[in-house]
């Protein structure tokens, strides 16, 4: 028996998500003057972006319209629970323990959701992600946020 063609329903979803933005976005920016390429109005660049993001949107929708249809994994408990308890690790952990040690922390409790995940290479990500954010969010942005506990 052939199977039939009905549309990848990830395409469709992702590309009807980016349709929500592109007009929210517009809707929310209705009021701002737009000017023109030369002369900027406040308006100009998110109108600009959210053109971008409807063409994507509309890429995907029409990809999603003529694929063959790949039906969604169920989400795993294993990956719902851990990354949604990394989340959680982070937002007790940055203000009392510092940003290094939630960022690494966030990320060694994200990587037990693969079971593919090697803990030496999850330390190091860890280590090596919790300086970027340090040198991104305190030192280039000077965002008051404690590195360390102390």
């Amino acid at each position: 028996m052939a199977e039939r063609r009905r549309g990848d329903l990830r395409d469709l979803l992702f590309g009807g998500f980016l349709i929500a933005v592109a007009g929210f976005t517009a809707l929310a920016t209705w009021s701002l003057r737009v000017g023109t390429a030369a002369n900027m109005g406040p308006g100009y660049m998110p109108r600009v972006v959210a053109a971008l993001v409807l063409a994507f949107g509309l890429f995907f929708v029409v990809r999603g319209a003529v694929a063959a249809f790949h039906p969604i994994a169920p989400p795993q408990p294993r990956g719902v629970v851990f990354i949604l308890a990394a989340v959680a690790a982070f937002a007790l952990l940055v203000t009392t323990a510092g940003l290094m040690i939630a960022a690494v922390v966030t990320i060694v409790i994200a990587g037990f959701a693969s079971r593919e995940t090697r803990p030496l290479e999850t330390v190091l990500f860890g280590g090596a992600m919790a300086v970027g954010a340090v040198l991104l969010f305190v030192q280039a942005l000077k965002l008051p946020v404690p590195i360390w506990p102390w």
